[in-house]
């Protein structure tokens, strides 16, 4: 190596160092994350009430005290002390049927928002790092998912390619990456002109190792963010299919069709604890994951000093 060689590459490699330093706001120590994370109360709540939902989910057959499609001989029953949260039309316990679809909601939640947010992540860097004709083309295809009613496009996927778990999940992952994808190209336009990228490029580093080495590390905290927000609203899109007919089907038990009950107006003043169970959950998780993301956003911001 030219001795031009090495002392330019010791330069880039000084310069590297100096930039991530000096000019990249620096991620809050996990003390101070924590610290600022406990200031937001509804936050906390909402964690734990997430973490009780999770162990619902997890150990259900050990926590439901029926199994979700064992049927009594009591239909519609009304709350008592053999049946909490009484029963169905069919005599199915209700307490059990909704620990039992705890499973749904968290499932598509999760999975499906990570989905989206491999397929955003990936498409977002490739657009903005490279830009030209690979970001013109990424852009389009993401303007074009945009440009569609989000709720009717997915209703006319899922009438398309049928009902089910794993389908109402696959189809929230495919059609929810847009949003991912813009954020993430907007980051990466910022960040190529750092002086710490510059300096990776002229190392000679692989552009895999720039994009998600360098790149994607310093996009991670909007994504997290974001994705929070996702999960709420998969839950939500999954609730509100299930409760058309189109997402998980009887007798597996979910939120949104349980809530598919209080169709009628009977069932609406007669018998409430068919539907508001189920409504208050679906309330509370949702609650519960966006006062998370508020706090993840307060905590993982960089310029806040408090």
């Amino acid at each position: 190596m030219s001795l031009f060689k090495r002392y330019f590459n010791k330069k880039a490699y000084d310069a590297e160092k100096t930039v991530i330093w000096s000019e990249e706001l620096p991620a809050p120590s996990k003390g101070l994350f924590l610290k600022r994370f406990k200031k937001h109360k509804l936050a906390l709540f909402g964690f734990w009430f997430l973490v009780a939902v999770a162990i619902c989910a997890i150990f259900a057959p050990l926590l439901a005290p029926y199994e979700q499609n064992e049927m009594s001989a009591q239909f519609s029953a009304a709350p008592s002390m053999e049946h909490w949260l009484g029963t169905d039309q069919v005599g199915r316990d209700v307490l059990s049927r909704l620990i039992y679809a705890a499973r749904v909601s968290l499932m598509v939640g999760l999975f499906s928002i990570a989905i989206a947010a491999v397929i955003g992540t990936v498409l977002g860097l490739l657009a903005g790092y490279f830009g030209g004709i690979i970001d013109g083309i990424i852009m389009r295809i993401t303007d074009v998912f945009m440009s569609f009613p989000y709720i009717i496009f997915i209703l006319v996927v899922a009438s398309i390619v049928g009902p089910g778990l794993t389908n109402i999940i696959i189809i929230l992952g495919v059609l929810g990456w847009p949003s991912i994808a813009r954020l993430v190209r907007g980051n990466v336009l910022a960040l190529k002109q750092s002086d710490y990228v510059k300096a990776s490029v002229a190392l000679g580093y692989s552009t895999p190792r720039i994009l998600f080495k360098h790149i994607l590390p310093n996009t991670v905290a909007p994504i997290l963010i974001y994705a929070t927000s996702g999960v709420a609203g998969a839950i939500l899109d999954e609730a509100a299919l299930s409760f058309l007919g189109l997402g998980v089907q009887p007798p597996d038990a979910s939120w949104g069709n349980m809530l598919s009950s209080a169709q009628s107006i009977s069932i609406l003043t007669d018998l409430p604890w068919l539907w508001i169970p189920a409504g208050l959950m679906i309330l509370f998780t949702v609650l519960s994951v966006n006062y998370i993301g508020d706090a993840l956003r307060d905590a993982l911001d960089p310029r806040n000093t408090k």
